[in-house]
């Protein structure tokens, strides 16, 4: 079994109604009680609009990697989020996979851990709720170095609970 850090992000619709039901939506696929951080409130990124509200979740499954994927990805399209969004475009909910276990992956369909995550504030401040201890496999950095170095963005912890 693996210890997983999926990613959640929305900006649009009901983003907090959102979230609420994807974090019931990895529980119920996580065989062990998940670690939910807080919500985050973030400026948007690229070309979108809208503010986004980001968590993480730990989950923990004996899925491989691109089973994984693709029950989030079918999870998304349950939610209302376009099969081939623009990059960067304002979404209903957007899953990643963050860290899986130790592993590096490195796949045309899948690279764990996330290609941008490290220069993401919105992943890595509520990953280090989650998985505080966690090094990335491939660098060796902790997540406190990687908040360290990323690039600045405004965001805030939010008090809404979920």
């Amino acid at each position: 079994m693996e210890s997983v850090t999926v990613a959640l992000g929305s900006n649009l619709g009901d983003k907090t109604s959102t979230l609420y039901e994807a974090g019931k939506f990895l529980k119920s696929i996580s065989e062990k009680p998940i670690v939910k951080s807080s919500i985050w409130k973030s400026e948007p990124i690229g070309p979108s609009k809208y503010e986004f509200l980001n968590a993480t979740v730990k989950i923990f499954t004996s899925y491989s990697a691109e089973p994984l994927l693709r029950e989030l990805k079918e999870y998304e399209q349950e939610a209302g989020r376009e099969k081939n969004p623009e990059r960067w475009a304002p979404r209903i909910l957007d899953l990643d996979i963050i860290q899986f276990g130790n592993l590096a992956i490195q796949k045309e369909s899948l690279i764990i851990p996330h290609q941008e995550y490290s220069r993401r504030l919105f992943v890595l401040l509520p990953m280090q709720e989650t998985s505080p201890d966690w090094k990335d496999p491939v660098t060796g950095k902790s997540i406190q170095q990687m908040i360290e170095d990323a690039p600045p963005m405004q965001i805030e912890k939010t008090e809404i609970n979920w």
